[in-house]
C-alpha cells in the first residue's frame, strides 16, 4: 500500500486531496494545525501541529519502522488568504516568515533525515501571484506563460515567497536529488473552502455577500471597478492535475488553471443568476484588487499531461454557491 503525507490538510485543497488519495488505496497521515473546518477528513492519521517547529516536522515524516518511507509528499500548508488579507502590506512578514520556513523545515528534513528521500516525491503547491505584476496591466491580454516568470516582479509579499520557495525547491531537487513537482495554482474554489472572515477568495466572498441579500433594493460592494479579470479552478480539477502531474516526471513549475477568463463583474452576474437574485453592485475603488488580469495558459500542461479543466466556471459556482447559502442557512437557524 502507497503512503502519502499531506501537510495542510485541514485546509481546502487539502482535505480535498486526502479524499482523493484515500480512494485510490493509500495509506495517508495529514498534517496541520487544525482539522479540516467543514467536513470530516479522511485521514488515516491527523497530526495536529506546527509546521514552522523543526522538530515536528521530523516527528511526522517518520513511520512506524524504520525502513518504511512515504511515497509521496503534498506540501499545501502556508500564511495565505484572499486580497483582503494578501494586499494590504499588514501581513506580509508573516506570510513569508511562516510560509519559508515551513517549506525550508520539509527540505532539509528530507534531506538530512531519510536515507531514501530520492525515492520520496513531494509536489509544492505554488501560485499564479507569482507572476509579474507588468505581464498583467491589461485585463483583456494577461501573459501568464511559465516562461514570463522572469525577470521577476510579483505584485506582492505572497507572491514573492511563491517564487523564492518555486526556486528552493529546484534547488534542493538539483543538489540533493529530491524529486518535485511545482504546480502553480489559479485561484482555485469550491465546496469546503473558507467563505467569511476576511481569508476568502473572490469566488466565496461573492457567493457569500449574494446568499445574504434579503431583498432587491440592497447592494454587494465589489472591491475595484469590476473590470479586473481573473480565471477561477474548481477544486476538483485542480486535484485531477495534480495527481497527473505527481505521476508524470516533470518537475519544472506548471500552471494548474482554468482558461475561462470572467471579470469580476461578470463572476457577480453567473452568481446572481444560479441564486435567481437581481443584484446592484457598489464598486469601492480604494479597495485592494491585485493585478488588473490573470488567466491561466494551459498550453504546456496540455502538451505534458495532457490534462485541461473540465468542469465550466458556471457548474462550478453553481455547487460552491448551494454549499454556501447551506453553511448560511446553518448559521442563521
Amino acid at each position: 500500500m502507497k503512503k502519502a503525507l499531506v501537510l495542510g490538510a485541514g485546509g481546502f485543497i487539502g482535505s480535498h486531496m486526502v479524499t482523493r488519495l484515500k480512494s485510490e488505496g493509500y495509506w495517508v497521515r495529514g498534517v496541520d494545525l487544525k482539522k479540516p473546518e467543514f467536513s470530516y477528513s479522511d485521514a488515516d492519521e491527523f497530526v495536529i501541529g506546527d509546521l514552522r517547529n523543526r522538530s515536528l516536522v521530523e516527528d511526522v515524516f517518520c513511520l512506524t519502522k524504520p525502513e518504511q518511507r512515504f511515497d509521496e509528499v503534498y506540501q499545501y500548508a502556508a500564511d495565505m488568504g484572499g486580497a483582503g488579507f494578501v494586499f494590504t502590506g499588514e501581513h506580509d512578514a508573516d506570510i513569508m516568515h511562516n510560509s519559508a520556513s515551513i517549506n525550508l523545515n520539509i527540505l532539509d528534513v528530507m534531506r538530512e533525515k531519510i536515507s531514501t528521500s530520492s525515492e520520496t516525491k513531494v509536489f509544492y503547491s505554488s501560485s499564479a501571484c507569482m507572476y509579474p505584476e507588468h505581464n498583467q496591466l491589461d485585463p483583456d491580454n494577461p501573459n501568464c506563460e511559465e516562461s514570463s516568470a522572469y525577470p521577476a516582479n510579483p505584485d506582492s509579499e505572497y507572491g514573492w515567497e511563491k517564487l523564492f520557495s518555486e526556486r528552493l525547491y529546484l534547488a534542493y531537487n538539483r543538489n540533493y536529488n529530491i524529486p518535485i513537482a511545482i504546480g502553480r495554482f489559479h485561484n482555485i474554489y469550491g465546496p469546503n473552502g473558507t467563505w467569511d472572515g476576511g481569508r476568502e477568495k473572490a469566488p466565496a466572498a461573492i457567493c457569500r455577500k449574494i446568499a445574504k441579500l434579503k431583498n432587491s433594493d440592497q447592494e454587494i460592494e465589489v472591491w475595484g471597478d469590476g473590470l479586473q479579470t481573473r480565471s477561477f479552478l474548481y477544486v476538483a480539477d485542480c486535484i485531477e492535475a495534480t495527481r497527473r502531474l505527481m505521476k508524470s516526471n516533470f518537475m519544472e513549475p506548471i500552471n494548474i488553471g482554468s482558461e475561462e477568463m470572467v471579470t469580476i463583474n461578470e463572476l457577480i452576474d453567473i452568481v446572481a443568476e444560479i441564486a435567481s437574485k437581481p443584484v446592484k453592485k457598489k464598486h469601492k475603488l480604494d479597495a485592494p484588487t491585485g493585478v488588473r488580469g490573470r488567466n491561466s495558459d494551459n498550453r504546456l500542461i496540455r502538451s505534458v499531461l495532457h490534462w485541461d479543466f473540465e468542469i465550466s466556471l458556471r457548474d462550478g459556482l453553481k455547487d460552491t454557491y448551494h454549499w454556501i447559502n447551506n453553511q448560511i442557512s446553518k448559521f442563521d437557524s
